[in-house]
């Protein structure tokens, strides 16, 4: 920022606030102006500094972020059920999917897994705890 306002000055180009009363023509508005600047940078570092001091600690007592790998015996089941009902030709996707409370993009979904995995290999696919 302070990079744009000096290349700004050197094009005869003067930043005045409205409301903070900033004035880059003047040597005291360029001194405000660049103590903000180190100060926003300073938090901003301050900020970097503790949030990765924060995930270091939790990953030291065994927590890891982020969404499950993996899923639910639920959806394992349910799974399993649908290969039986997907290798019928004759219904419709529709008839596969709404008696089981699935949206069609879930369907869609799920019915990938059907054809790149085997029931023994979705069977591992659960929730790693």
């Amino acid at each position: 920022m302070i990079d744009l306002v000096l290349s700004l000055s050197d094009k005869g180009i003067i930043i005045k606030g409205l409301v903070d009363g900033v004035d880059t023509s003047t040597i005291n508005g360029r001194l405000f102006l660049n103590l903000m600047a180190s100060l926003a940078e300073y938090e901003r570092e301050l900020i970097r500094e503790r949030t990765n001091a924060g995930l270091q600690s939790a990953r030291a007592r065994g927590r890891l972020g982020g969404r499950p790998k993996g899923y639910t015996k639920e959806t394992i089941s349910k799974l399993l059920l649908l290969r039986t009902i997907y290798k019928d030709v004759t219904k419709r996707p529709e008839d596969i999917y709404k008696p089981f409370g699935l949206t069609r993009a879930t369907f869609y979904r799920y019915a990938k897994i059907l054809d790149h995995h085997t029931d023994e290999e979705i069977k591992k696919m659960g929730i790693k705890k």
